[in-house]
């Protein structure tokens, strides 16, 4: 499973590392050290914190801006059919979903907690690995 760095979890999650390293420091997000000491949160745990860090959200808080209408986030659901396969990234306050095929989800690795971006052209949404 993934993991990211205190400073990596910020920027999925809109906030500066110093906000991050709160909610860390207070038990909202739990984190790990790895063998160099530096703190780190699983993927899983990023995923579901997201969403739930979305939810609690104001009006206030969301952003309605994109750079290019690229929207890194984490992965935080994906359902597997025979042939297609539906992927949830939280992209900060945005909860982006897009239907795509079961083998481009296979091949770009997509499962829970890993780092995406989600890439809206018209009225599709393409996903990058990051």
């Amino acid at each position: 499973m993934q993991s990211y760095t205190i400073g990596q979890a910020a920027r999925l999650l809109g906030v500066s590392p110093d906000t991050a390293r709160r909610w860390a420091d207070a038990g909202r997000v739990a984190t790990h050290r790895d063998e160099g000491g530096r703190r780190l949160v699983d993927g899983r745990d990023l995923a579901a914190f997201s969403v739930e860090l979305a939810k609690s959200g104001s009006e206030e808080d969301i952003s309605y801006t994109s750079v290019r209408n690229a929207f890194p986030g984490i992965v935080t659901a994906v359902k597997l059919g025979d042939v297609a396969a539906q992927v949830e990234i939280q992209a900060g306050p945005h909860r982006l979903v897009s239907l795509l095929t079961r083998e481009a989800v296979e091949e770009l690795g997509l499962e829970v907690g890993v780092e995406a971006t989600a890439r809206v052209k018209s009225t599709n949404v393409h996903i990058d690995r990051a």
